[in-house]
């Protein structure tokens, strides 16, 4: 029990080891750093916030709203590739909350009007919110 303890203890030594060296000369090693979520969840900020930059209102807004809906869907669908088997609550509710906006973009007729695309607010904010739950959850991990 005694030998396969101090293996351990040296194969982790060895693997802090060279993490250390690949941080000295900027060597990107598996296993070092942060997890594979946290850049995940940086382009899944970078999509939302492109969401809410969107003005509805705006001649071809709506076709901005489903071209950015496509990124943050294929963000968050990576952030819960990479991040639902250590934060399965938070990668279940972006997934749903994007889920629940595509349905209604979705639903939209051709030409909607101001009160239907004013039913979209609350589910965008659902998307900020749900992303902002993930990335506080994260936020340790990935500082």
């Amino acid at each position: 029990m005694r030998s396969v303890r101090r293996r351990t203890t040296l194969a982790s030594g060895r693997g802090l080891a060279a993490c250390a060296i690949a941080s000295v000369f900027a060597l990107p090693i598996a296993g070092c750093g942060n997890p594979d979520y946290c850049s995940d969840r940086s382009n899944l900020e970078q999509s939302v916030k492109g969401l809410t930059d969107v003005e509805l209102t705006e001649s071809g807004g709506v076709d901005r709203l489903k071209s950015q809906l496509k990124k943050v869907q294929s963000d968050a669908k990576q952030v819960a590739s990479s991040a639902k088997s250590d934060f399965p609550s938070e990668t279940d509710q972006l997934e749903s909350s994007v889920s629940t906006l595509e349905k209604s973009v979705q639903a939209l007729p051709p030409s909607p009007s101001s009160e239907e695309l004013k039913g979209l607010a609350p589910e965008v904010t659902a998307i900020v919110g749900a992303s902002r739950r993930f990335v506080n959850a994260t936020g340790t991990e990935c500082s």
